[in-house]
């Protein structure tokens, strides 16, 4: 009886591993949109971070709206509350940039990262995943801050246009800083890069024309002021609304509108190479 040769077969791996991706802008942008449904399905099993962040969000407005504000004045002599409702909610993006940095790290404590690194996927998507989810969770938490807003007497006189634009500007600061958290993140391992990242939250958030009007602090600080990122946000974006308190002599506050686009895209062109540099020169 003649026994026919065995044919071999070469050894291709599982059949249901995918292939690795090229790269690219598109592999990178999938990648990072499924990471983001991640983050969004982790939010609804566990909903405890987003509602300390919408509970956050409203009492910061009422306390500063109703315990300060009868000790706060804008320069115009307009109702204190419009003038600070924009601030606020520039404000708050900053204050998300220490969630950022928590999400980071507990995901490189329990080796979440090392498993996505060692997956087939773009090397920015972890961490695009990452910032389109927080931006997602900022926006609801800027959709109950506005209607908080609106009970407590603001109110945006601007077209629906510069009211569409001023969210935008919002929503863009708050983009451009979870590259902050998220860098902060990767460099800053354990308990220190929330620590860190709340750290430099309220010195940056204070120093800035958020809660009061520049010209009312000393000149030298007046100046640094003006300069804050954050300032030409709530410049901008309360000149958007229609809401008091946007006046000042200095270029960067004339131009707020102008600089709340190119601050944080400074911001991106700085901590998105940074964050993605420093991703890949995690020890596996």
């Amino acid at each position: 009886m003649t026994t026919m040769p065995e044919t071999v077969v070469p050894d291709t791996g599982p059949a249901d591993v995918p292939p690795v991706p090229s790269g690219g802008v598109r592999w990178a942008l999938v990648d990072g949109w499924t990471l983001t449904r991640r983050a969004v399905a982790h939010w609804v099993r566990d909903p405890a971070p987003v509602v300390f962040s919408l509970v956050f969000g409203v009492l910061i407005v009422l306390m500063f709206g109703y315990l300060f504000g009868g000790a706060m004045r804008v320069p115009d002599g307009g109702e204190y509350r419009e003038f600070l409702m924009p601030g606020m909610f520039t404000m708050t993006m900053l204050f998300g940039v220490g969630h950022t940095a928590q999400a980071v790290t507990a995901d490189l404590d329990r080796g979440v990262i090392d498993r996505f690194r060692a997956m087939p996927m773009s090397s920015a998507a972890v961490l695009i995943g990452r910032a389109v989810a927080d931006l997602l969770l900022s926006a609801v938490s800027l959709a109950v801050m506005v209607g908080v807003g609106l009970l407590v007497g603001w109110a945006a006189t601007g077209s629906a246009g510069e009211f569409a634009a001023a969210i935008g500007l919002i929503l863009l600061l708050r983009f451009a800083l979870s590259w902050v958290g998220v860098y902060l993140g990767l460099v800053l391992t354990g308990p220190s890069a929330v620590f860190g990242a709340q750290t430099l939250e309220f010195p940056v958030a204070f120093l800035s024309s958020a809660l009061v009007a520049t010209g009312t602090m000393p000149a030298w600080l007046g100046v640094i002021a003006d300069w804050n990122p954050l300032s030409s946000t709530a410049t901008a974006t309360r000149d958007l609304f229609g809401n008091p308190g946007v006046g000042g002599e200095a270029w960067v506050t004339q131009n707020a509108v102008l600089m709340a686009v190119v601050w944080p895209v400074a911001l991106l062109l700085v901590f998105f190479p940074l964050s993605v540099h420093a991703f890949r020169g995690l020890r596996g």
